[in-house]
Order: structure tokens, then C-alpha cells, then sequence
């Protein structure tokens, strides 16, 4: 592999953006055994570590590659594949890093890896941050990264350093000898350690002595930056001649622009189609001049509005519910899975309960709003010749395609995709629509644009967390046992929305969490309904798995109800075979003493999550105040997410996700009136405040071997725990989220 000069920019480019200033030198790197190659100015060095790599999904091998600069003040920065959103991915990576690479923590510093395939990861070199699955896909690659580092800059102080008292270590950013005398820093020892290879991969450390890094509290690299101002966001982005631009989108969903009026002095109007961008001298004069200007907007068909309504996609949800057909004959009900004979199962059961749960759409609300900055140049032809963008991103590689798409440009090295600091993503950030207006802005205006959305462009054009519509039905024997479990499932398709269609009408993001459940059954069968709706249908924090969580476990807690059977007691009895599930329930339980009665006046809920690799239960504690009316006084919860590389941020992302949940259970809801949005700021959309949290406590079980995702497994058991809770107390249960209280 070569660093090309291009590369070269773009690496000096976040070199220098994260206090690393000197230049880079173009460096070859040989493609054999494990890699490693130098780039020197000043004592400054770029050190590449390319490692073979089996995707989940295929048995290819790939090429995944990982990069550190030893930095002229014996600083170490690592260029991280993933998007930092707040979640920690770059001081965890940072950390499985310095597991195998000795280091001096507060040396360390960590920067998001712009767009390159050389920082993918697996056949498709994918950069997309989503799934929970960063930590889990980089995890030993890290370690590996971390061990061959070690072994080679060993190496260069060997061949320095030949009368040195043997055996050398590397310890906290330098090299010792036996006496413990420093021989030298890592980055005095980076351009020698770059010349040399390894015959075989570098011993892992960690596997003879334990882990003694990973596991630490250890305090993030970005989190000075955060608290100082200095990290750079997307809205933060400012280039040389840049201007300003806002959209408005048409008021409806489905419609366009008709007609423009003259822009006002000092601004200049692009059509985008389903609305107009302003540029200006600021922000806010783009943002007033947009509203204020008398655009007319082609609307769609009475018929097409009165079927984008709240109301009217309900009735069509149940109509699905109740008359859908299936696949083979022409229908759109499909299997998502099948296990035993559930009429069979049915028919042996003495008790049969039928439960039925709805979900609304939800909204994003992250607290940065969308924004992109584009700078474009042209050849003497005028054909666009390179392209950079600085973007709140969760896909760089999915922008470099937008822009592709947008500006004919094919060649990926004239792109630039810088990934800036997130200001909360959600799975919203991965999307394309605000990349694409901007492209779209800077071509029409050729000058340097940032666009950004107001807030109200934010909910009105948000891509949707899905609704969905469940049925249960559930046969129980004689002693409560589940003879057979049956769910439907009615939802719009997150793949139709991306532009594919569903494999054998199913959509398997919208089921996850619905099918293979942790729980004994009898027999299960598990169906499919899509339900179009012509609405944006996004990735929102845990997707599936909060619906289906909020539906498998509330209807659980029922059938626990319908056999007389306390909730947890009950789960411990369906989870006998599952010991990692049950130990992580009964960690959530203990913490409440659930053995013992609750409190004259509380009530407890609990509930069971698995997904993204991890488990986590949550207890959630009610008790009704002075005038009567229900009130959360505490929250615990257990997590099994393998190995906690920082514990501090596996609880503070558990937190984080329990009371995304908790806005999302009381009061989360997105509606429509004949197509237009019925949310415009966070004024109608109530958000948790200060009073609103309860206390919150986790629990780290971690008895799996296999490393889990954190981002998002606190989110699915909140609802569920919460309305389990809710019906203990007061004998009302609530199957429709939000539960308003």
C-alpha cells in the first residue's frame, strides 16, 4: 500500500486538527507479513498496521488497517475508524491500544479517521458507525495493533541500543532497559521501528498476564476539549469565503417547489426540489430570509394527504393486523420464523391470552441539528475536479458516494471527507439527504457553503424511527408454561425507505428483537407485515429491538399475570437454560432485593433485553405521590456486555441510554395531520429534564466471553420495566407507548 499525496493532505489535515502539526513525508508500505511505515518531520511519524480480517457476514479474508502518529512531543495519537458521537469510541479504541502499547495516558490523543478505504473495515471497507458495533469490530485488531507497535519500536532500540542490559520494555511512552534506565521515547524510535517487519504476529501480552489497561477507569481524550470549547462540530466548521446557508422544506410530505420569489439582497435561493436553501452572510439571515419568503409549493393529492395522518395510518396498521394474506398467495405475510407446531401448541394450552401493542414514530432530537460544509473545485472546463466536506457524519464512505452521485466526481482520491465530532447522531447522522443539499448549494452558488437545518426542518423531515402494530397470542398449560407463542408484526420496512427491497417481505431491523427469544417455548412463530406508509423511516437508537423489547416483555409480564406468577420469579423459570440471561435478571433483581416484598406504596417492573451482543435487564421502582399520581423513584440495572474496556463509560452509556428510553416510554410520540408534521421544535416534544431523572444505578455482570456492544442495549427494557411497573401499582396496563406518565 502507498500513502498517496492526496492522503498525505488529508492526513495532515487531522493531524493538525487534533494539535499535531508537523507535516507528513509520502511513505511506501510493503504489503508483507504485518505492516508498519514511517512518515518523519521533526520527530513526527505516521505508523500504519494493516492486519487480515474475517467479516461476520462473509468468510473473506480483508485487509483492515490501523493508524498512530508518534508525535514530536512524545505524544501518540490514534486516527479511529469510527464516528464520536459522545458514546467514547475513540478513547475506548485508544485504550485496547495502549493495552499492548504501554503508554502515558495523558499523551494520548485520538481524532476520527477521515474517508479512505485504507481506514474501512471488512470486504466492503465499511466506515459506518452504527449497530453497537464499533468496539466489537475493532476490538482485536486494536490489540494486535497495539502488540505489533510494541514489538517493533523493542526492536529499533535493540539494534540502537546493542549494549543495553537485556531484556528491553516498553513502559508508559518510553523504552527501558533491565535496570529500568530509559533508553529512549516511542517517537525517537518510530522512524527505525518503521524500516523493520515481523517474521510472526506479535505475542498479545494480555493473554499470559490478564488485562491491565482494559478495565481501567481511565479519564477520555476528548472530554478536555469538550469542556474547554475547543472540539470542532459540524455547525463549528468555518472556511475562507464560506457562506451560510438554511433550507425550508415544503410544509407537507410529498411536495415541492412551484415558485421562487427574487431573493432578497445579499442572499441567493437554490431549489432543491422538495424545498429551498438561502445563503447568506450568517446563519440566522439565512434561516429569517428562508421562512420569510413567499415560496409557492406543488402539494400533493387530498387523497395522498388524507392518507399520511396519524389516524388514517393507525386504521390502515389494523387492517393489515387482521386481513393480511399470505406472501405465497400473492400477500404480504410473511414467516420471519417458525419454531414447533404452534396450532398444535395452542390447542394443548388451558389458557390463551391475545395482547395487543402499538408504537408511535419517534423523533431523533439529538442536540447538534444537522449541518455540512462543502468546498468545491473546478477544472478549467468547469467540471467539478475535487470535492471536501466537513460533515456530523456516521458514514464517510456513504457521503463519498452521495458526493460521487451528486457531482459526477468518480475519482475517490480527489475526495475529501472530514468526520467532525458529533453533536449526538442516533442513527440519524448516517443519513444522506442533508449531505446532498449541500452538495447541491455549493455547485448552484460555487463558493464554499455550511448548510444547516433549523430545528424545525429537524422533526418535520426527521427519518423516523418506525411505528408498529403487535399482536400476541400466547398459550399457556397448566402450570404457566408457554405452549405456544405467536406474534404479528406490523411495520413500515427500514430497507424500502433506503431504496431496496425487503428479502422474502421481511425486514430483519424491524423484527430484531422479535425473533429468537431468550426464553423457553414451545413452539413460536413469528410473522411479518410491511405496511407502507410513504414516510422517511430511519435508524434511531436500538431501532427493532425497542419495539420488540417493549412488546415480548410487557406480554411476558402478562402471561406471568395470567398464571399467578410473580414477573421475575416467572422469567427465571423460562430463562432455566439460559444461565448468561439469567444471571444478568437476577444481578438487575438483587439490587431491589426483589425476594422481599416491595415497600407498602411502591411497585417494581422488571424486564429483559438481548441484542447487539449484550444483555441487560433493568428494575424500574414506582411509587404513587401525595395527590396520587405515579412517580419513578429509582431505576437499576445489569448489563453482560463481555468485557468493559472502561467501566465509566459502559455506565455512563447505559445512563444515557435509560433515559433516551424513559422520553421515549412517557412521552415520545411523532404525529401527522394530512401530511404535515405535527412536532416543530422541542416545545411538542417534551424532553426528560433534570426533575424527570431518577436515580440510576448499574450493575457490570460481564460473565460472556465475547465482547458486546454498550450504545444501545440500555434503551429496549426501559418501556417495558416502566409499563410493567406501572400496571403493578395501579392494576392499569398499558400496551401503547407513549405511556404518558
Amino acid at each position: 500500500m502507498t500513502i498517496t499525496p492526496r492522503e498525505d493532505s488529508l492526513l495532515n489535515d487531522i493531524l493538525a486538527a487534533s494539535g499535531q502539526a508537523e507535516p507528513l513525508r509520502r511513505i511506501s508500505v510493503s504489503r508483507r507479513g504485518f505492516l508498519m511505515a514511517g512518515a518523519a518531520a521533526a520527530g513526527g511519524f505516521l505508523i500504519g498496521f494493516s492486519f487480515p480480517h474475517k467479516t461476520r457476514a462473509m468468510a473473506t479474508a480483508a485487509t483492515v488497517n490501523v493508524f498512530v502518529v508518534f508525535g514530536a512531543d512524545n505524544s501518540i495519537t490514534l486516527i479511529t475508524p469510527g464516528a464520536e458521537m459522545g458514546q467514547g469510541v475513540n478513547a475506548g479504541m485508544a485504550q485496547v491500544l495502549a493495552e499492548e502499547l504501554p503508554l502515558d495516558w495523558s499523551t494520548v490523543k485520538t481524532v476520527s479517521a477521515p474517508y479512505g478505504p485504507q481506514y474501512g473495515r471488512g470486504a466492503s471497507k465499511s466506515q459506518v458507525t452504527g449497530g453497537s458495533f464499533s468496539m466489537r469490530g475493532w476490538f482485536p485488531l486494536m490489540l494486535q495493533a497495539g502488540a505489533t507497535a510494541r514489538e517493533l519500536l523493542l526492536a529499533a532500540a535493540r539494534q540502537r541500543f546493542p549494549d543495553a542490559p537485556a531484556p528491553l520494555r516498553a513502559e508508559a511512552g518510553v523504552v527501558k532497559d533491565a535496570n529500568g534506565a530509559i533508553l529512549a521515547p516511542y517517537g525517537a524510535l518510530a522512524e527505525a521501528a518503521a524500516t523493520l517487519t515481523l517474521t510472526d504476529p506479535a505475542p498479545l501480552l494480555s493473554q499470559t498476564r490478564g488485562y491491565q489497561v482494559i478495565g481501567q477507569k481511565l479519564p477520555r481524550p476528548d472530554l478536555k476539549l469538550k469542556v474547554d470549547g475547543s472540539a470542532m462540530y459540524g455547525i463549528d466548521t468555518r472556511l475562507p469565503g464560506m457562506v451560510f446557508a438554511a433550507v425550508r422544506h415544503c410544509p407537507v410530505l410529498g411536495g415541492s417547489v412551484n415558485t421562487i420569489p427574487p431573493a432578497p439582497a445579499g442572499t441567493e435561493v437554490v431549489n432543491l426540489g422538495n424545498a429551498i436553501a438561502v445563503t447568506a452572510a450568517n446563519t440566522w439571515k439565512a434561516i429569517q430570509t428562508a421562512r420569510n419568503l413567499g415560496v409557492t409549493w406543488n402539494m400533493p393529492a387530498a387523497a395522498a394527504l388524507a392518507a399520511v395522518d396519524t389516524a388514517s395510518l393507525a386504521s390502515q396498521a389494523q387492517a393489515l393486523m387482521t386481513n393480511a394474506t399470505p406472501l405465497a398467495s400473492g400477500g404480504t405475510l410473511a414467516v420471519a420464523e417458525t419454531v414447533g407446531d404452534v396450532a398444535a401448541g395452542m390447542m394443548e394450552a388451558k389458557k390463551k391470552v391475545t395482547l395487543t401493542y402499538s408504537l408511535p414514530f419517534l423523533a431523533h432530537a439529538y442536540m447538534e441539528p444537522l449541518s455540512c460544509t462543502v468546498r468545491i473545485s473546478r477544472d478549467a472546463t468547469g467540471n467539478v475536479s475535487a470535492c471536501e466536506v466537513w460533515a456530523p457524519t456516521q458514514a464517510p464512505d456513504w457521503v463519498a458516494r452521495t458526493v460521487t452521485s451528486v457531482t459526477g466526481l468518480a475519482d475517490k482520491t480527489r475526495i475529501t471527507v472530514t468526520t467532525t465530532y458529533l453533536g449526538g447522531g442516533l442513527g440519524r447522522k448516517i443519513e444522506q439527504d442533508f449531505i446532498t443539499q449541500a452538495l447541491k448549494v455549493a455547485m448552484a452558488v460555487n463558493k464554499p457553503v455550511k448548510l444547516t437545518w433549523p430545528r424545525e426542518d429537524d422533526f418535520a423531515r426527521d427519518w423516523y424511527r418506525p411505528s408498529a402494530l403487535s399482536r400476541v397470542q400466547v398459550g399457556l398449560d397448566g402450570s404457566g408454561n408457554i405452549t405456544a407463542w405467536s406474534n404479528r408484526v406490523v411495520s413500515p420496512s427500514l430497507t424500502r425507505s433506503h431504496g431496496g427491497v425487503p428479502a422474502n417481505g421481511l425486514d430483519n431491523i424491524s423484527l430484531s428483537g422479535a425473533t429468537k427469544l431468550p426464553y423457553a417455548m414451545g413452539s413460536r412463530l413469528v410473522e411479518y407485515v410491511e405496511q407502507m406508509t410513504g414516510m422517511q423511516i430511519g435508524y434511531w437508537r436500538s431501532v427493532g429491538e425497542s419495539i420488540s423489547c417493549f412488546v415480548v416483555e410487557s406480554a411476558i409480564d402478562e402471561c406471568a399475570q395470567t398464571a399467578g406468577i410473580d414477573g421475575y420469579a416467572y422469567r427465571r423459570r423460562l430463562l432455566a437454560a439460559n444461565p448468561a440471561a439469567l444471571a444478568v435478571l437476577d444481578a438487575a433483581a438483587a439490587q431491589v432485593r426483589w425476594e422481599k416484598p416491595a415497600p407498602v406504596g411502591r411497585a417494581r417492573g422488571i424486564a429483559l433485553s438481548v441484542g447487539f451482543g449484550s444483555l441487560c435487564a433493568l428494575v424500574v421502582e414506582m411509587m404513587s405521590d401525595r395527590a396520587g399520581a405515579p412517580r419513578i423513584v429509582g431505576i437499576n440495572a445489569a448489563v453482560d456486555c463481555g468485557i468493559a474496556v472502561n467501566p465509566d463509560q459502559v455506565v455512563g452509556q447505559l445512563e444515557g441510554g435509560i433515559l433516551h428510553g424513559l422520553q421515549a416510554a412517557r412521552w415520545g410520540r411523532v404525529s401527522f395531520d394530512h401530511g404535515i408534521c405535527q412536532i416543530s421544535n422541542f416545545g411538542d416534544y417534551r424532553m426528560g429534564r433534570m426533575g424527570d431523572t431518577p436515580p440510576i444505578k448499574v450493575t457490570i455482570v460481564n460473565q460472556k466471553s465475547a465482547l458486546g456492544g454498550i450504545g444501545e442495549v440500555g434503551v429496549p427494557p426501559v418501556a417495558p420495566a416502566l409499563a410493567n411497573a406501572y400496571a403493578a401499582l395501579t392494576g392499569i396496563r398499558k400496551r401503547s407507548l407513549p405511556l404518558g406518565i
